[in-house]
């Protein structure tokens, strides 16, 4: 990803312990260390089995706040098709040391999907089409809202031109004919709960099968088709089939030709932001490049 801002607030060991025996007494003593910091969180290793997630700047707090809403109810819905989410175990709230909330999620074991190959992907491909379908489920009216995610594609067209003169030549025409395509396709009309940031570093793999789906502070409602832009994140041809003919014909046409311009957008941001070095450029180019495959968009044979 591009790198990170700064953090506004910063936790060691010791003040992460006074979060824990304010809010969660009962596991201030286990062993803490931190493993990650993100984007927008820090992650502390709480014994063998829990994390403390807690924001690194002010942004990122009614992210916490919208995973402490939704999962509770999302957790339900994909633990019926076998897929883990973190849903919190404690709801931590600001206290007169730490101004923003905080959450103790379970530990979830595993590989990150952007560590594999994408030829890999395709054994758990109609997994993640199974825990989308299970996912996809009309949202009630204060499910968290997000102002750049599953909305109408028309909406983030000038952020998309501007993003173009940044893409590699070679690749800039999928990018913009993708994007093309979908502006030009019907609008959606659902109003279903989304991931709202699913992409391969946000899908944990154990072994060849779909263990869980994490980071859930971009959930939403809205259009599936930004979801669905996976297709061209996780999997190469083969893979994206299987998991198009896995959804049972849930979403149309329409909806897949939004979803590869949602592709395109994503692909143009890692690409103008991302460091060279970086997994999430790489991820950016391949996507672009998986663009190009015209058959992706059709539908596949039965």
């Amino acid at each position: 990803m591009p790198t990170s801002p700064a953090a506004e607030r910063s936790l060691d060991e010791e003040e992460v312990r006074l979060l824990l025996a304010h809010g969660a007494p009962h596991l201030a003593h286990r062993p803490l260390r931190l493993v990650n910091e993100g984007w927008d969180n820090a992650t502390w290793r709480l014994g063998d089995d829990l994390a403390v997630r807690i924001p690194r700047r002010a942004l990122a707090a009614p992210l916490i706040e919208n995973e402490q809403i939704a999962l509770p109810i999302i957790g339900r819905m994909l633990d019926a098709v076998g897929v883990r989410t973190p849903v919190p175990v404690v709801d931590g709230r600001a206290t007169s040391e730490f101004p923003w909330p905080w959450s103790v999620v379970p530990w979830i074991p595993g590989v990150h999907a952007l560590e594999l190959p994408r030829a890999h992907n395709a054994a758990w491909a109609a997994e993640l089409a199974a825990a989308l379908g299970a996912l996809h489920r009309t949202a009630p009216p204060d499910a968290p809202r997000n102002p750049v995610r599953g909305i109408p594609l028309v909406q983030r067209d000038q952020r998309l031109r501007a993003l173009l003169p940044h893409v590699p030549d070679a690749l800039r025409s999928s990018v913009e004919s993708a994007w093309a395509a979908g502006i030009a396709a019907s609008a959606s009309t659902e109003r279903v709960w989304i991931h709202g940031d699913l992409h391969p570093g946000n899908i944990v793999i154990a072994g060849d099968r779909l263990s869980a789906l994490i980071d859930f502070g971009d959930v939403t409602a809205g259009d599936p088709a930004y979801d669905l832009a996976v297709a061209w994140m996780a999997f190469d041809a083969e893979g994206r089939a299987l998991f198009r003919r896995a959804t049972a014909d849930r979403y149309d046409e329409a909806t897949w030709i939004r979803a590869r311009a949602w592709a395109a957008s994503v692909a143009a941001i890692l690409l103008a932001q991302s460091d060279d070095r970086d997994s999430y450029r790489a991820l950016g180019q391949s996507t672009a490049m998986e663009l190009l495959a015209g058959a992706a968009t059709a539908r596949p044979a039965p």
